[in-house]
């Protein structure tokens, strides 16, 4: 390997931030983890879930740009946990239409909860305009200005 490669990995873009989206992450993994055994995706299903309501897998992965086959599967698992229902839709019987439970609307507002002050800790040593920049900055980056 070169000594005098002037890449800098540590100051490379998508590298800070895949770290800094494992370091935010972490504390509130473990939240959803230790309380409901979700994985990342199934937390993310059940969160689109609880703030769009009724959706197809579909929709969600529209809106989340995560692949089918994950969806299909936090699906599943949130199913089993009883998290969420599903319904075929009348008009095409390949189209499922996925709701919340009842636990699973409680788990969505514990964790809702939670995630609130997770943000508001993460973003605690940071002036509230640097604050509104990275997330500007972050929506920009994502394409979701």
């Amino acid at each position: 390997m070169p000594e005098n490669d002037d890449f800098a990995l540590q100051d490379f873009l998508p590298y800070l931030l895949n770290q800094a989206a494992e370091a935010a992450s972490l504390s509130f993994q473990r939240v959803y983890r230790d309380r409901y055994g979700m994985l990342r995706t199934e937390w993310r299903v059940l969160f689109h879930l609880g703030l769009y309501g009724r959706m197809t897998a579909t929709d969600i992965g529209a809106r989340s740009r995560m692949h089918k086959t994950k969806i299909s599967r936090a699906v599943s698992a949130l199913e089993t946990k009883r998290f969420l229902t599903r319904a075929r839709a009348d008009a095409d019987r390949r189209t499922e239409f996925l709701t919340l439970t009842p636990a699973g609307e409680a788990a969505y507002r514990d964790l809702c909860a939670t995630a609130r002050t997770h943000d508001a800790a993460l973003v605690a040593g940071l002036a509230t305009e640097q604050a509104a920049a990275l997330r500007a900055a972050l929506k920009q980056l994502a394409g979701r200005d």
